[in-house]
């Protein structure tokens, strides 16, 4: 009998010298990463070090100036948003952004792509977030920052995306319900779906990241292992001045 041959991790997602502008502000200078398969990228910086904007270059909603951004091989830069979510790329907003009009089943549905069987499906998610389950005919706008955050992951989940990228899903929640949060960020990362994630939270970035990226004033200036910045007690206080 033939042995299996190992899975070697392609690289899902990789950024190449990439350059973003808000009008007359070059945010983004020559920034580069590689996000691979089924591994999960925290980046991290300080504020206004150019997180989000990398994140929105991504997905399109900032188009950029020059550079290359490839998911599994293929250029997307250049694309619409709605291109690249077809392609599979997720995001899950800073602030939420759900339909707060719209009831929670809703706010899924209009995700949902007509005919496609998602990897992780209504029966998934419901099962993952009870309370959305009890809440599916109520209004979005009237469920908690929690219940809304959860919300927002389902409805990115609901795309079947190949890679996922959170802005900040810890932000103003409850410590209790970050632990649903990174309890669900480990769930995705043993299920092998590759993963950025911004978080000002960097204990829980670090318990799930295998990777980290480190931004100062819109250019990188740390790429290394998570296990090296848990091992260097001074390393936070030096690079993003936080213990």
């Amino acid at each position: 009998m033939q042995a299996d041959t190992p899975h070697t991790p392609a690289d899902a997602l990789v950024l190449e010298a990439i350059n973003t502008r808000y009008g007359e502000s070059h945010v983004l200078h020559d920034v580069s990463m590689t996000l691979q398969e089924g591994r999960v990228l925290a980046l991290l910086g300080r504020n206004g070090s150019g997180k989000t904007t990398t994140m929105h270059s991504v997905v399109g909603y900032q188009p950029v100036m020059s550079g290359s951004i490839k998911l599994f091989g293929q250029e997307i830069s250049g694309l619409v948003p709605e291109a690249i979510s077809d392609l599979g790329i997720a995001l899950v907003p800073q602030g939420r952004r759900i339909f707060t009009s719209l009831t929670v089943q809703e706010n899924l549905d209009v995700a949902h792509r007509r005919g496609s069987k998602p990897r992780f499906g209504f029966d998934t998610l419901f099962d993952w977030f009870p309370r959305l389950k009890e809440r599916r005919q109520q209004r979005a706008g009237t469920l908690s920052g929690g219940e809304q955050q959860m919300l927002a992951i389902a409805r990115a989940l609901i795309t079947d995306p190949k890679v996922v990228l959170f802005d900040e899903p810890s932000e103003g929640l409850a410590p209790q319900i970050v632990e649903e949060v990174g309890a669900i960020l480990h769930r995705l990362k043993a299920g092998g779906l590759s993963i950025i994630l911004v978080e000002q939270n960097t204990k829980l970035a670090l318990s799930v990241a295998d990777d980290v990226v480190i931004l100062n004033s819109g250019q990188v200036a740390v790429t290394c292992l998570a296990q090296d910045v848990s091992n260097d007690p001074d390393f936070l206080v030096n690079h993003l001045g936080v213990y």
